[in-house]
């Protein structure tokens, strides 16, 4: 099991943090914090257990995020599901490049 930190700086300022642990190339645990608006704000919390389980590929990342959103009827200020998928893939693409943190 790896322990994969990452951060994003979404055009226009706001900023995504995740902590995740890797499984053969799956998540099995995230954290998810930044500056950015969630509403509701509970969501976050489902988001981050949607995507337990979930491959660290875009299409799948993007999928569950998406599906988060639609059933809790949430919306994002600051940072879109995109914004999300890219801070992940990116805590994967700072470990494999041996620094371990952005």
């Amino acid at each position: 099991m790896a322990i994969l930190r990452g951060e994003y700086k979404v055009q226009g300022g706001k900023l995504i943090r995740v902590l995740l642990e890797e499984e053969g190339g799956r998540i099995a645990r995230i954290r998810i914090t930044g500056d950015f608006f969630l509403h509701p704000e509970d969501t976050i919390f489902e988001l981050e257990k949607a995507l337990e389980g979930a491959e660290l590929s875009e299409a799948q990342l993007l999928g569950r995020i998406q599906g988060v959103y639609r059933s809790a009827g949430a919306s994002s200020i600051g940072a879109s599901p995109e914004d999300f998928v890219r801070a992940i893939l990116g805590a994967r693409a700072w470990a494999s490049r041996g620094s371990g943190s952005p």
